[in-house]
């Protein structure tokens, strides 16, 4: 069973190795410390193994946005990603949520479509050739 909860510090750990299995490396484990104490982490995991994890921040104009979805390379496609944003969605600060993923990203634009987002713009030049795709959902 899919078990989606707020992370705690002592579950950095098990986050960095996943960031790591899909980046290479733990570069971002300043920024996922600070989540987690901030209380803006959510993490899945399957029998209590963490096999993803979602942070959000309010800043961006004062609506959700869900920076970061990172799902381990070997769960992926069994509805993580999915669980954690549905689970994001009851908890949201505000009613507006936006998210991107690259245009490149099919498989997340998927995920968004399924859940009821729909395309609120682009952005050039951040990944060369590649555009970044906003998300936008109101929930209520």
């Amino acid at each position: 069973m899919i078990r989606v909860v707020p992370a705690k510090i002592h579950d950095s750990g098990a986050l960095l190795q996943i960031d790591k299995s899909v980046i290479g490396n733990t570069s971002r484990k300043s920024t996922i410390e600070k989540a987690i104490r901030e209380g803006r982490c959510l993490f899945a995991s399957l029998d209590s193994t963490p096999v993803g994890f979602l942070i959000y921040n309010t800043e961006f104009f004062d609506c959700s946005f869900i920076s970061l979805i990172i799902v381990h390379p070997s769960e992926r496609r069994k509805g993580y990603a999915r669980s954690l944003i549905e689970y994001f969605e009851t908890i949201s600060p505000t009613k507006k949520i936006f998210s991107s993923t690259n245009e490149s990203n099919g498989r997340m634009a998927k995920v968004f479509s399924s859940l009821g987002y729909v395309v609120s713009g682009y952005v050039e030049n951040l990944d060369e050739g590649d555009p970044e795709i906003f998300y936008f959902k109101r929930t209520e």
